[in-house]
C-alpha cells in the first residue's frame, strides 16, 4: 500500500512538473508570435507595439552597459572598447577597380590634357549657352532664370525650331564653351543635356525632385558674384570626369566675400544640387568665469561679449540628377561613340556605384 501511494504521489509530482513545463513553452510561444499572423488587427496591433516598446528597451539597456564600460575604462586609464561604426549602403559598397587614388599619376596626366584642361587652368574663361527642348513648359523658364543667377555668364538663347547640331555650330562660332539644354515633359523640366564645346564631351542627366526658389521657406536672393564650388563623393573614374564636367560650367575664381556657395553632392549616384548662402550674425554673449559663475563688472553688471555666428541660407533652386549617358564629342544620337550608358541590368545590386 505505501509503495502504491509513494508512486502516486511520483506521478502527481511529474504531472504538475509537465504542466509548468507546458505552460512555459505556452508563454514562450506567445512571445514569439508574430504580428503578422495575427488576424485581428487591433490584437496584432498591440503586439506589434509590445514588440517595438521591447526592443527599444533593449536597445537603450546595450547603450548604457556601452556607456558604463566605457567610463570604467577610463577611469582605469584603459583603453575605451572601440565605437562601433553602423553599416550603410554607402560604407558596404562593391569594390571597385575604377577609384580614384591620390597617386594616380596618370589620372592627373589625362587632366592635363582633357577637354576642360583650358577652363580649369584659367586659360578660357566659362561662357554658357542655356536653351530648351522645342516643347518648352510653364515651369521651364523659370527653372533658366534661376540657374542664370547661379552660373555666371549664362545666356538663354529661345529654342525655336532649330536643330540642336545647329545650336552646337552656332555657340562654337560665337565662343561659348558649353550648352546646357533643359528638356520638359508634361511642363516639367525632366532633363538636363551639357554640352562641352568645341569638342565635347556630352553628358545626360535625368532631372527629379525639383523645388525653385519662391517654394523653398525662408530663401534667400544670390548676389552676381562668382560662387565657390564644392563637389563631394566623385570618387571613380566616371565620377571624376562628371566632375570636371561640372566644373567647367563655373569660373575658376571664387569670390570668397561674396559668400556664395553651390554644392553637387553625389550619394549613390544621384547628384544633389544645393545653393547657399552665408550668413555672420553678432550676438551677446554672457562671460563667466572658470568656475562658470557669471564675470561681473564694478558696478555689479554682468560682462557681456560679441559673438559672430555663421549659418547658411538656401538660394535655391533645389534638385536631384542622375546620369543616364556620356557621349564622345558634341550631341550626336546617330553615329556618336558613348563613353559610359546607364542599363537596367546595371542596377542589380543595390551596393554598387558608378561615380
Amino acid at each position: 500500500m505505501g509503495g502504491k501511494r509513494k508512486s502516486n504521489e511520483n506521478e502527481g509530482i511529474e504531472g504538475v512538473e509537465d504542466m509548468d513545463n507546458s505552460n512555459k513553452k505556452m508563454k514562450k510561444e506567445k512571445h514569439e508570435i508574430l504580428p503578422s499572423s495575427i488576424k485581428n488587427k487591433e490584437k496584432r496591433s498591440a503586439v506589434h507595439a509590445k514588440l517595438k516598446h521591447q526592443k527599444k528597451l533593449d536597445k537603450r539597456k546595450k547603450l548604457k552597459a556601452r556607456d558604463a564600460t566605457a567610463k570604467r575604462a577610463l577611469e582605469l586609464g584603459e583603453e575605451p572598447p572601440p565605437k562601433q561604426i553602423p553599416r550603410t549602403i554607402e560604407n558596404t559598397r562593391e569594390a571597385d577597380e575604377t577609384v580614384c587614388m591620390p597617386d594616380d599619376e596618370e589620372l592627373f596626366a589625362g587632366n592635363d590634357a582633357d577637354e576642360f584642361s583650358a577652363i580649369l587652368k584659367q586659360d578660357r574663361t566659362p561662357k554658357i549657352l542655356i536653351t530648351t527642348c522645342r516643347f518648352n513648359s510653364t515651369r521651364g523658364p523659370a527653372f533658366i532664370n534661376e540657374l542664370i543667377s547661379v552660373i555666371p555668364d549664362a545666356h538663354y538663347y529661345k529654342r525655336g525650331t532649330y536643330d540642336l547640331k545647329k545650336i552646337v555650330e552656332y555657340a562654337n562660332n560665337k565662343d561659348f564653351t558649353s550648352i546646357i539644354v533643359v528638356h520638359t515633359n508634361r511642363r516639367e523640366p525632366d532633363a538636363l543635356l551639357i554640352i562641352g564645346l568645341p569638342y565635347g564631351p556630352t553628358a545626360h542627366f535625368k532631372l527629379s525632385s525639383l523645388v525653385l526658389r519662391k517654394d523653398i521657406k525662408n530663401h534667400g536672393n544670390p548676389t552676381s558674384h562668382e560662387p565657390e564650388l564644392v563637389l563631394n563623393n566623385f570618387t571613380t573614374r566616371l565620377g571624376h570626369r562628371i566632375g570636371r564636367v561640372i566644373q567647367s560650367l563655373f569660373p575658376q575664381s571664387p569670390n570668397f566675400r561674396g559668400r556664395r556657395v553651390v554644392t553637387f553632392h553625389n550619394q549613390r549616384d544621384f547628384i544633389f544640387f544645393r545653393h547657399h548662402r552665408y550668413i555672420f550674425e553678432t550676438k551677446e554673449a554672457k562671460q563667466s568665469d572658470s568656475k562658470g559663475k557669471m564675470s561681473k563688472d564694478a558696478k555689479g553688471e554682468s560682462i557681456s561679449k560679441e559673438k559672430v555666428i555663421a549659418r547658411l541660407q538656401e538660394c535655391g533652386p533645389r534638385f536631384t540628377l542622375k546620369l543616364v549617358s556620356l557621349q564622345h564629342g558634341t550631341f550626336d544620337t546617330k553615329g556618336g561613340e558613348y563613353e559610359w550608358v546607364h542599363k537596367p541590368e546595371m542596377d542589380t545590386s543595390r551596393r554598387r556605384f558608378f561615380l
